[in-house]
């Protein structure tokens, strides 16, 4: 499901492709395959390096714990 919550942290901030992309060190079209319909394309260090930026940018990455995984603004 990371796919899906890499593009939910992206849209949340109000970031574009392009911006998670150099925020992140990698292209848009990585980026675009990392937000892929359910399915993560990109490479794990691709991914990792994506939702570094994004959780940098504020994002923070709720995990499978119940009630389904998700993204929301940090506190902090």
């Amino acid at each position: 499901m990371i796919g899906n919550q890499i593009q939910a942290a992206r849209v949340l901030i109000g970031w574009t492709q392009a911006q998670v992309a150099e925020a992140a060190g990698v292209s848009v079209p990585t980026v675009k395959r990392a937000e892929g319909a359910g399915r993560v394309a990109a490479s794990a260090a691709a991914v990792s390096a994506i939702c570094t930026a994004l959780e940098n940018a504020g994002v923070e990455f709720i995990p499978e714990n119940g009630g389904g995984v998700g993204v929301r603004l940090s506190r902090e």
